[in-house]
């Protein structure tokens, strides 16, 4: 997809001045580090209905090297940084999209903020870290992301490509409109009132529903934009989607997979609702909550 020349949000805030350290990512939870297996199992954590996972990252061990994470550029040039600019371009057509799909319906949508930072960051759901990945936070409306973990997805979950980055996007903006229009809510309503394993399956159905609206985001920029997916688009973002499954990431951080603690989906069934919203290009086939079979 091109990018360049696209309209740019203005939503989108720059942190990183303001961020924590820029060396590997060493968080003293308990006493520990974290290590490179220990921020595989945090990126699934990141997404868990759209919720900063501190809780779950205290029970994390250490163990190899730290990530090193993307050095962003110093002063002015932060604004011109190839990586800030992108996620401005991505947040902007996100907008288009839900903007105009809204309105057809005779409601406005509200933008969501992007907030860029490094190392770590408060937030109005407790402070975000770089090991969570890009995660959305339904109580202050905003996206967070440390740029770093596009490196992450690049080098360590074998997931390049800017279409791949830019379905990151608009999986957590698909939690923003999940937050809108009340399913985030009546999720957290259940918590406590349901066991951990029925929790956990309602997660995967918020998460898998926030793969199903990024689909649509993916066939809707199109006809907003007027322009073409290029070959090899698709397949980045179903590699993404492939690579960050529930199954997928265990089997890589502890060689076993247990379906009852899934909280995102399986590789096949991120993959499977991304492409139901993508031939779609419809919120009502993003249902996942009714459907039987995920």
């Amino acid at each position: 997809m091109k990018w360049d020349g696209q309209r740019q949000s203005e939503n989108v805030e720059d942190a990183r001045d303001g961020g924590g350290g820029r060396g590997g990512i060493g968080l003293p939870i308990g006493g520990r580090g974290l290590g490179v297996g220990g921020i595989v199992i945090a990126l699934i954590a990141s997404w868990v209905l759209g919720i900063n996972p501190l809780t779950l990252l205290g029970v994390l061990d250490g163990g190899g090297p730290p990530v090193q994470q993307r050095q962003a550029p110093a002063g002015d040039s932060q604004a011109q940084d190839p990586a800030y600019v992108f996620v401005k371009n991505v947040l902007g057509s996100t907008e288009d999209v839900w903007t105009a799909y809204f309105q057809r319906s005779g409601q406005a949508y509200e933008m969501p903020k992007l907030r860029v930072f490094r190392g770590r960051e408060p937030t109005a759901c407790g402070t975000g870290e770089a090991a969570m990945g890009p995660f959305y936070c339904p109580a202050d409306h905003k996206v967070y992301i440390d740029l770093g973990f596009y490196d992450t997805l690049r080098e360590r979950l074998g997931a390049p490509g800017d279409f791949a980055q830019a379905y990151v996007i608009a999986h957590e903006v698909g939690h923003h409109i999940q937050n809108l229009m009340g399913t985030t809510a009546k999720l957290d309503r259940a918590r406590g009132r349901v066991s951990e394993r029925e929790m956990n399956a309602l997660s995967v159905r918020l998460e898998l529903q926030a793969d199903c609206y990024a689909g649509v985001w993916a066939n809707l920029s199109q006809q907003t934009k007027g322009w073409r997916l290029e070959p090899g688009d698709i397949e980045e973002a179903l590699n993404a989607a492939t690579q960050i499954g529930d199954d997928t990431l265990q089997k890589r951080s502890r060689g076993t997979v247990v379906p009852e603690s899934f909280t995102h989906g399986s590789s096949a069934q991120r993959v499977g609702w991304f492409r139901r919203g993508l031939e779609a290009g419809d919120l009502k086939s993003c249902d996942t909550f009714t459907n039987p079979v995920l």
